[in-house]
């Protein structure tokens, strides 16, 4: 990508705005889950967020700063994009086939394993190794991460929860999301002649659109009244495209700067603004092992910080 080295901090910011407008999202989201069923409410964030997407690409093009010709796509950028498309929407499949099972907390838990899959995958596919300090942030903000998802009453997981189908269910949604993540650095690379912005907001545009024809099409025939219910709520589905468009825009401009494994343990920082959110609004107090996990993923993320 031109001038990277001129801005390699720039993805940081980017990132924490993305961890930002994914919070809001989210919010979007779940008022509109009871309208629309929780695949319904995904669609909506990929369907109503290509407007926005749209328009971002259009912007750019104009803008004097960014205008450019349309990046010259290849069968390879249109592969790497296929795969994190599809692994976004398989990460969201087995996430909820781990929330259906009995021990699902074990299963969003294990879910959260993705920044590790993602140093893994990156290493695998990409050959970018994440250096040792990296390796440190990942494995405390994971760790971190992990303490939040437990119970907060102390309930004890025994037994055979950590290796029960919701075990599997949260390891295959986080290797999804470890495979989306690679997936689009990886279409990122195949426009090296492109800027970072032209290259995420087109990355956005096409994943968004290949995402709503296969989740629109599987409602459409399987649901058809949660795409009813996605047009009878356009005003929530709006906020939440809006939101989500923003939000992966960051994501896939951050990729386009730099690795995978930097965005996705950088992006845990959304479990703290969520956690911080909720905690104000809702008045409540950390329990203990949740004031722990916060500690971990905040010394991750300081830990990522001194090596930038």
């Amino acid at each position: 990508m031109p001038a990277l080295s001129t801005a390699a901090w720039l993805w940081v910011p980017i990132v924490l705005w993305a961890a930002l407008a994914q919070t809001a999202r989210n919010a979007a989201q779940r008022s509109l889950v009871a309208q629309a069923g929780t695949l319904g409410a995904t669609l909506a964030r990929f369907l109503y967020g290509i407007p926005f997407a749209a328009a971002w690409v259009l912007l750019l093009h104009r803008l004097p700063a960014t205008a450019a010709d349309i990046p010259a796509f290849t069968s390879g950028y249109f592969g790497w994009l296929l795969l994190g498309a599809l692994g976004q929407l398989a990460a969201t499949a087995f996430l909820l086939a781990a929330m259906k099972q009995r021990n699902f907390v074990v299963g969003v838990a294990y879910s959260k394993t993705d920044a590790l899959q993602v140093a893994l995958f990156g290493s695998l596919f990409l050959r970018e190794l994440p250096g040792a300090v990296t390796m440190v942030a990942i494995a405390l903000a994971t760790a971190g991460v992990i303490m939040l998802s437990l119970p907060q009453k102390g309930a004890a997981l025994k037994g055979r929860a950590w290796t029960s189908g919701a075990a599997w269910y949260g390891l295959a949604s986080g290797a999804g999301f470890a495979l989306s993540a690679v997936g689009y650095r990886g279409a990122a690379l195949q426009v090296p002649d492109s800027s970072a912005w032209l290259a995420g907001a087109w990355g956005v545009l096409l994943a968004q659109s290949i995402q709503t024809v296969l989740l629109g099409g599987w409602l459409a025939w399987r649901a058809p009244e949660a795409l009813r219910a996605t047009v009878t709520a356009w005003r929530i589905s709006t906020v939440a495209g809006g939101m989500g468009a923003m939000a992966s825009i960051g994501w896939f401009t951050a990729f386009a700067l730099t690795t995978a494994a930097n965005v996705r343990t950088l992006g845990m920082v959304e479990v703290v603004f969520s956690y911080l959110v909720s905690r104000r609004l809702l008045r409540e107090k950390l329990a203990p092992v949740e004031q722990g996990g916060l500690a971990l993923v905040v010394a991750g993320l300081l830990a990522l910080g001194l090596r930038l």
